[in-house]
């Protein structure tokens, strides 16, 4: 069963829960994330809301974001249904949490995660959905341990769900995140998936979870480490 309001609860706790992992791995140097709710105002065709907390000049993350935000519109834009022009018109729901870190130290990582949902509906039709999301790191000074702690805890992530999955996506990953104009990879990668809708709403939503929460624990055992 679809139900937008469970996507968002997963959301906005994530979203929380690692704020909150954040400030107590770096609570000796005070820092805390500020915290900017944030709503747009209803429009014919758009509307939303979110939340996003930052954190900047800290000991540990010298600048850091973890955003919520929930944006419904009356007609998917072009460009999501370009793919899928069956469902050009839908009225929309697209939810998800971003977290980029910057620590202040170089030879801690920078990382990245993203998990989202998108949910398309039509009077008289079955809603169509999909999730994406993922996580990748950038080392400035590599550590092969950090990198096999890092991909380790990603492939247990999605290890229920598929011993596919793991190579799938890390190879997705490295594709997505490959700069052309350099030649080279951007970091040392992670997982990145897209448009997934296989295997029913439930165990997609349950994968998506499963990335999300396995951040924290892939990231910041490292930060601590260096």
């Amino acid at each position: 069963m679809i139900d937008p309001l469970a996507l968002r609860g997963f959301f906005t706790d994530l979203q929380t829960r690692l704020v909150a992992a954040a400030e107590a791995l770096a609570d000796d140097d005070g820092a805390r994330f500020r915290s900017d709710p944030w709503q747009k105002a209803a429009t014919q065709a758009l509307s939303g809301d979110g939340r996003t907390c930052i954190v900047e000049g800290g000991a540990v993350f010298e600048r850091a974001g973890v955003a919520f935000s929930h944006v419904r519109g009356d007609a998917l834009p072009p460009s999501a249904s370009a793919r899928r022009p069956e469902l050009a018109g839908r009225a929309f729901e697209a939810m998800g949490v971003s977290a980029v870190f910057h620590p202040a130290n170089p030879y801690c990582p920078t990382a990245h995660m993203n998990v989202r949902a998108l949910l398309a509906t039509s009077d008289g039709e079955a809603p169509a959905w999909w999730f994406g999301g993922g996580m990748d790191l950038t080392p400035y000074y590599p550590f092969v341990e950090d990198i096999r702690h890092f991909h380790g805890v990603c492939r247990d992530a999605l290890e229920a769900f598929g011993g596919e999955l793991y190579p799938r996506f890390k190879q997705s990953c490295d594709e997505y995140f490959f700069l052309k104009h350099r030649a080279e990879a951007r970091g040392v990668g992670g997982i990145f998936f897209d448009d997934l809708s296989e295997g029913g709403f439930e165990r997609c939503f349950a994968l998506t979870r499963a990335v999300g929460n396995a951040f924290a624990d892939a990231y910041l055992p490292i930060v601590e480490r260096r």
